[in-house]
C-alpha cells in the first residue's frame, strides 16, 4: 500500500494547509446530542442508569460494578509471570521519572517584612478512565496511576469497560492495583465520565477526570468539564498521531515500523514523514507495503494510512519548521545531529531520538507519560505530569513595617482603579497604632 506523497515546494498554499489538515474529529452535533444525553440520564438515574447502559452498549448486565478482591486475584492469576514482570517493570521506570519531578516548596521574602509563599496540594479525588475496547491498555492505567499516586491524591478510582463475562480486562486491573488505584469500577464510555463527574451510589464523584478514550468519551469530557457542578479534565483529546523526521541515513525499515505502530491504534490515527530524501521515501513506501500485511490490525492501520502522508522538504531545518507548525504528539527525529535538534523543537507532546528511539518505549515503560496533547494541543498543553495532579495556592504573611513599605504602591493602584475600599484596608491599619 501507498500512501499520499508530496514536495513541499510544488504545493499551494491551500494545498499546504490541507496536508497538515487532521482528519475531521468525530465529534458532529449528532454525537454530541447523544453523549449529553447520556450524561443527563446518568444524572437523573444514578446507578440504574449505568446498569441500562452498560447493558446496552457493552453488553453485560451487572449489578456490582466495583472490581472485587476475588476477581483482583483472578486477574493475577490469568497473567503469565512474564507479563507480570512487563507490567512491574514498566511501573517501576515510569515512577522513578515522575518521582523526580516533585517541585519544592516555594517562598520568597520580596521586601524586607513581606514573605510569599506557594504550596502544593494533591486534588483530593480524582477519576481515571481507561479504554478496552478494540486494543485494552493497561499501559494507560500505569500512565494514569503512577503519578497520582505520587501526588497524593486521597481518593484515586478508576473506570474501564467491563468484558462480555462482565470482568474488567485482567491486564489493566493488574496494572491500575499494582500502580495504587484505591477503586476499579467496570464502567465504560460516556457513562463512566459522568458517573465520575457527577457522582452515584456507586460510583464517588471526583474533582479531576483524566484519560484518553473515542469520540463519546472526548465529547463527554468536554461536556462535564463545562458544568460548574461537574469536573475539570486533564486536556482536550484527538485522535493518535506521530510525525517523523528522516534523512538519507535513516532505516527504512524502522521509519515504516514507527509509522505503522501509530497507524494501528485507529483508522482516525495519523501518521507524517518530513524527509529532504526521495530515495528514502520511496524505500518507506516499499517498507510499508511489506510490514503493513503482518499486522493483525492491519485493517485499521490501512484505514488511518489512507490520510497520512510522506513529504519530500528542501532539509531538516525546513522539517522543523513544519513540524512546529503541525505540533505532533509524538515526534521521532530519525536524522543527524537528532540531540541538537531538540532546541528548535517548540511544539510536540514527546520526543524521541535517533534510531534506537521508537516511540513504542514512550508508550510503555522508558519512564515518560503517554498521555499526550494531540490535534494541534502541543502548541498550548503539556503531557501529563505529577503537576496536574496538584493545586497550588499562595500565602502571603506581612509585618507592620512591611506592610508600610507597600502601601504608597496599593494606595496609588487602588486610586487609579477607583477602588477607595482596597487603599482604606491599608491606611487603617498603619493609622493604628502598634
Amino acid at each position: 500500500m501507498r500512501i499520499g506523497m508530496a514536495t513541499w515546494a510544488d504545493l499551494a498554499d491551500g494545498e499546504r494547509h490541507a496536508l497538515l489538515a487532521r482528519p475531521a474529529a468525530a465529534g458532529d452535533d449528532g454525537l454530541r446530542r447523544a453523549v449529553a444525553g447520556i450524561v443527563q440520564q446518568v444524572r437523573d438515574e444514578g446507578d440504574a442508569a449505568l446498569r441500562t447502559l452498560t447493558s446496552k452498549l457493552d453488553g453485560p448486565l451487572l449489578r456490582d460494578f466495583a472490581v472485587d478482591d476475588g476477581e483482583i486475584s483472578a486477574a493475577v492469576d490469568s497473567l503469565r509471570p512474564r507479563q507480570l514482570e512487563a507490567i512491574d517493570a514498566a511501573i517501576a521506570n515510569v515512577r522513578a521519572f515522575h518521582e523526580a519531578q516533585a517541585a519544592p516548596p516555594l517562598a520568597v521574602e520580596t521586601v524586607p517584612g513581606v514573605r510569599c509563599e506557594r504550596i502544593t496540594h494533591a486534588i483530593d479525588a480524582v477519576g481515571l478512565y481507561v479504554p478496552a475496547g478494540t486494543a485494552p491498555l493497561p499501559s494507560a492505567a500505569i500512565m494514569l496511576a503512577v503519578p497520582a499516586g505520587i501526588a497524593g491524591c486521597p481518593t484515586r478510582i478508576l473506570c474501564t469497560p467491563p468484558q462480555l463475562d462482565g470482568r474488567a480486562d485482567p491486564a489493566v486491573v493488574v496494572a491500575a492495583t499494582r500502580a495504587g488505584v484505591t477503586s476499579i469500577f467496570k464502567i465504560g464510555g460516556a457513562q463512566a465520565i459522568a458517573a465520575m463527574a457527577y457522582g452515584t451510589a456507586s460510583v464517588p464523584k471526583v474533582d479531576k477526570i483524566f484519560g484518553p478514550g473515542n469520540a463519546w468519551v472526548t465529547s463527554a469530557k468536554s461536556l462535564v468539564s463545562a458544568a460548574a457542578d461537574g469536573a475539570a479534565i486533564d486536556m482536550p483529546a484527538g485522535p493518535s498521531e506521530v510525525l517523523v523526521i528522516a534523512d538519507q541515513d535513516a532505516n527504512p525499515a524502522f521509519v515504516a515500523a514507527d509509522l505503522l505502530s501509530q497507524a494501528e491504534h485507529g483508522p482516525d490515527s495519523q501518521v507524517l514523514l518530513f524527509t529532504d530524501c526521495p530515495s528514502l521515501a520511496e524505500n518507506v513506501q516499499q517498507q510499508l507495503g511489506t510490514q503493513l500485511p503482518l499486522l493483525r490490525r492491519r485493517d485499521i492501520a490501512a484505514r488511518s494510512l489512507r490520510h497520512s502522508h510522506i513529504v519530500i522538504v528542501a532539509d531538516v531545518d525546513e522539517a522543523v519548521q513544519l513540524s512546529n507548525r503541525y505540533a505532533p504528539e509524538h515526534l521521532i527525529l530519525q536524522c543527524a545531529g537528532a540531540r541538537e535538534l531538540v532546541d528548535r523543537v517548540r511544539n510536540a507532546g514527546s520526543v524521541f531520538l535517533g534510531p534506537w528511539a521508537p516511540e513504542s518505549v514512550g508508550d510503555y515503560c522508558s519512564g515518560t507519560n503517554h498521555v499526550l496533547p494531540t490535534y494541534g494541543y502541543a502548541r498550548s498543553y503539556s503531557g501529563l505530569s505529577v503537576d496536574q495532579f496538584q493545586r497550588q495556592m499562595t500565602v502571603q504573611q506581612l509585618s507592620r513595617s512591611g506592610l508600610a513599605a507597600l502601601a504608597p504602591t496599593v494606595t496609588t493602584l487602588a486610586e487609579l482603579e477607583g477602588l477607595e475600599a482596597h487603599a482604606r484596608a491599608v491606611t487603617i491599619r498603619l493609622e493604628t497604632r502598634a
